[in-house]
């Protein structure tokens, strides 16, 4: 006998059979795994565009508005929420028509809007009638015009 070598011992390999458990495991990860790279792929464009927001952030044309967000006037988020509120109150109410759907919430969020802004909504409600007034008179010389010819 030699001190330094040992018997040669002859191993075996033997796999552990997989439990239920496993195999449950197993195949949870081959039905998700789609999903889990359409996840993937998703953090990826979020971080790209996280990239491109902040250097559009850094531009002149959004930076105004990015301070403004930023340090807000007082009660601007309240008011904020209340306008959006009555939007959703108003898509609430407009069921049926999409006419409806488009008219309600942005007559509710203009009423909310006008009762926080009320100068603003005197100016834009000044302009929108004088456009009104505009296109109203431009159909009934239409319609006159269309009259006369007959």
């Amino acid at each position: 006998l030699s001190l330094y070598s040992s018997p040669a011992r002859e191993t075996k390999y033997v796999e552990t059979p997989q439990t239920q458990l496993e195999e449950g495991v197993s195949h949870l990860r081959h039905v998700m795994e789609p999903y889990t790279a359409w996840c993937q792929e998703m953090l990826r464009l979020t971080s790209e565009s996280r990239t491109s927001l902040s250097s559009a952030l850094s531009s002149d044309f959004f930076s105004e508005g990015y301070e403004f967000l930023q340090n807000p006037p007082a009660g601007f988020y309240p008011r904020l929420g209340v306008i959006g509120f009555a939007g959703i109150v108003g898509l609430f109410l407009a069921r049926g028509s999409k006419i409806k759907k488009l008219v309600y919430p942005a007559s509710l969020m203009a009423v909310g809007a006008s009762m926080y802004y009320p100068q603003q909504a005197v100016a834009i409600g000044k302009v929108a009638g004088t456009q009104l007034y505009d296109w109203s008179l431009q159909g009934y010389i239409a319609v006159e015009s269309l009259w006369k010819d007959y």
